[in-house]
């Protein structure tokens, strides 16, 4: 492996799932720097260990999932510089997701993710990526993109800089397409759609991938009733 290894934090209210996640992440090399049982105790590991990677579950006591992602990216604490969080979920998607999103996570994983996937997940969201699925997506967009409420803080941009290919990619990629299943659609040169994608998020001010979704429901630029992926 080239580089510094990756180093993760797993925080979880279920002493199980951070043993099995720790296990599988430390199989393929990657350091587990610590363990949490709730939000405050990830803010406090954050600070502690300054890890690349947090597996943070939603639901957990004293502080939840949100707060805790939201005291890591948003309140620029130290050691948070950097720090990647995915947000661990159930199939019953609920509003904490969106939440978190909003809040400036990399994404979101299903408990029942294989090692494999987690892995991948995981390292994807290192590099700089982000992870959301499609299927997840559009139930995001039936669920929450009708409300008319103000975008969240940050989020208020305006896409007339954006050309028209990269308003195309903008919203293939709001239904969660990969690069590369974003270059087959477009008929485009992986390469060529890397770097759409990163002028799009220098353009727009944004994070992540995850961000460019987020703005693409806010703005109405993808909308429930022209969902993504229809014309």
């Amino acid at each position: 492996m080239n580089g510094p290894a990756l180093r993760a934090v797993i925080a979880d209210d279920q002493a199980l799932v951070r043993t099995g996640f720790g296990m599988i992440l430390a199989a393929d090399g990657i350091e587990v720097t610590a363990e949490a049982a709730d939000g405050a105790e990830a803010v406090d590991a954050v600070r502690r260990t300054r890890p690349d990677v947090v597996l943070m579950d939603i639901r957990m006591p004293r502080m939840d999932g949100i707060e805790a992602t939201r005291h890591i990216l948003g309140s620029g604490i130290q050691g948070g510089e950097g720090t990647r969080v995915i947000i661990l979920t159930t199939y019953d998607l609920d509003h904490y997701v969106y939440a978190a999103l909003t809040a400036g996570a990399s994404g979101f994983l299903l408990k029942d993710v294989t090692p494999e996937h987690l892995v991948a997940a995981v390292r994807l969201v290192r590099s700089g990526d982000a992870l959301l699925a499609p299927t997840i997506t559009r139930r995001l967009i039936e669920r929450f993109a009708h409300r008319q409420e103000s975008p969240p803080n940050g989020l208020r941009h305006d896409l007339s800089g954006l050309t028209p290919r990269e308003l195309e990619v903008l919203r293939l990629l709001a239904t969660g397409l990969s690069n590369a299943e974003l270059a087959d659609r477009l008929f485009l040169s992986p390469t060529t759609v890397k770097t759409h994608v990163g002028r799009i998020l220098s353009k727009l001010d944004l994070r992540d991938r995850v961000q460019a979704v987020v703005l693409a429901y806010e703005s109405g630029l993808i909308s429930p009733q022209h969902p993504p992926g229809t014309n």
